[in-house]
């Protein structure tokens, strides 16, 4: 994988956000990183890992002053020789600055290009290079916590601990086969095979159950909040927020669009949609917000059902007729599974009813009464959404993504494959190349069997500067 770094051209580029700050860093890579360094500072030399104070120069005099930093190769983020240069924060002087850098002979820096060079040169492996990302990113501190995590090699430690099982495993099929041992003894039926096998397929699920907590984490959850005019799910969605984000009137239809919100309740990032109320209507703009609505609860993860629990006393028949009438049964099934009813404004109520079910009920949704007026119910609500998509604390989780969930269950599956091969069909080939398919599966999570796709698609996510 390590590429020959002296070939490569020096990049250059802003690693702080745009804007207004105290300091402002251009960051360079590449083998002539330390000359421009030199020559941009006015210096002979430059001493690696020390900071230098000074002026940055142009052809006409100081752009700049401030600190200087040499990371010599292969000490360094990238592995090449890096430079950093730590001037004021202005846009204008990081610019002047940057320009300065591109006329010694350095080029602009494409998105990520920094942390795939890294990458390049076995700095990090792709799930650490993906955390970087992702730490950038965090919208929590959960989220933060576990992208770095990630970033100090934790998940793919656990990745590299199965696939060095996976390859001892498959050493010792192959060898058996080649190497038929004197004694004749069937190595497919000695019980070493299989029970190698049910330890790699246990350390898979353990390490999906942790992706997927963290899947949770990075990728957070879309909620949909939809039922009739007037039930409260503007007031809910401001209640959550804690802001008065969405226009709340006594007038049916007063939310005629879509309204989002990000927000994190219980550790969790709830990506929060409010829609239209749903009824029949003969106007035009009305019709379009409920439309809207409608894309946005097929397209949900969760749907919570906001109705007026003084007004309805029937909310399973209430749900049927606003999300399942005129769609097909299958379509209506998943809308069910991912029904929560929210019985808003429960504080007017002498007792709470009981949901009535009947046999023929297929799944039964789970029922909170809330009152957006005291905030009666919100910590039951919130816990009820996270127990429905599966969402615990997330002390020990680590970002995943789907592509990790992806290659994890493949290479489950292609081990339930060996398993079959060795259990049923006692097919000592057939083992191996299961074993080899379950492996090339494994590595493509720290990106040991990448396709140049999916690395171009992965760090052309990231910001210039990284």
């Amino acid at each position: 994988m390590t590429t020959n770094i002296q070939q490569l051209p020096t990049i250059a580029a802003i690693a702080t956000p745009i804007g207004q700050g105290g300091v402002g860093i251009i960051r360079l890579s590449g083998k002539d990183a330390y000359r421009i360094g030199c020559l941009i500072t006015g210096r002979s030399t430059l001493t690696p890992r020390v900071a230098h104070f000074g002026g940055f120069y142009g052809q006409e005099g100081v752009i700049d002053e401030g600190v200087v930093i040499y990371f010599k190769a292969p000490h360094s983020f990238t592995g090449e020789d890096v430079v950093e240069l730590q001037g004021h924060g202005g846009m204008v002087l990081q610019n002047m600055l940057l320009a300065r850098v591109f006329e010694l002979g350095a080029r602009q820096a494409t998105a990520g290009e920094f942390t795939y060079r890294a990458f390049e040169n076995d700095k990090i492996d792709l799930v650490q290079a993906e955390a970087i990302s992702d730490a950038i990113s965090a919208t929590s501190v959960a989220q933060a916590t576990s992208a770095i995590r990630s970033l100090t090699g934790e998940f793919s430690q656990k990745i590299n601990e199965l696939l060095d099982k996976l390859v001892h495993l498959r050493l010792y099929v192959e060898a058996s086969i080649d190497f038929p041992d004197e004694e004749d003894v069937d190595f497919l039926s000695d019980g070493i095979i299989e029970n190698k096998l049910t330890e790699i397929l246990a350390g898979i699920d353990h390490i999906l159950a942790t992706a997927k907590q963290g899947q949770l984490l990075r990728d957070g959850v879309h909620v949909v909040l939809a039922g009739k005019p007037n039930a409260g799910k503007s007031s809910l969605l401001n209640r959550l927020s804690g802001t008065e984000r969405a226009i709340v009137t006594d007038i049916a239809g007063t939310t005629r669009d879509t309204l989002e919100e990000t927000l994190v309740l219980g550790g969790l990032t709830v990506h929060l949609t409010d829609t239209a109320g749903l009824r029949e209507t003969t106007d035009h703009v009305e019709k379009i917000g409920i439309k809207r609505a409608f894309d946005a609860i097929h397209q949900a993860d969760v749907l919570m059902m906001v109705y007026d629990v003084t007004a309805e006393a029937d909310p399973l028949a209430l749900a049927d007729q606003l999300f399942c009438e005129g769609v097909n049964e299958d379509v209506g099934d998943m809308i069910r599974q991912k029904l929560i009813l929210v019985a808003n404004k429960s504080d007017l109520l002498a007792s709470k009813p009981v949901l009535q079910v009947s046999c023929e009920t297929k799944s039964v949704p789970k029922l909170v009464y809330v009152s957006c007026e005291t905030g009666e119910g919100l910590d039951e609500l919130i816990e009820v959404l996270t127990q429905k998509v599966g969402f615990h604390p997330p002390e020990n989780s680590l970002i995943a993504r789907t592509r990790h969930i992806d290659a994890l269950n493949r290479a489950k599956a292609f081990a339930i494959e060996a398993h079959e091969q060795l259990t049923i069909y006692h097919a000592g080939e057939l083992v191996a190349e299961s074993l080899r398919q379950s492996q090339q599966a494994l590595g493509e999570i720290t990106g040991q069997m990448s396709a140049d796709e999916l690395l171009g698609k992965i760090f052309s996510s990231f910001c210039i500067g990284k």
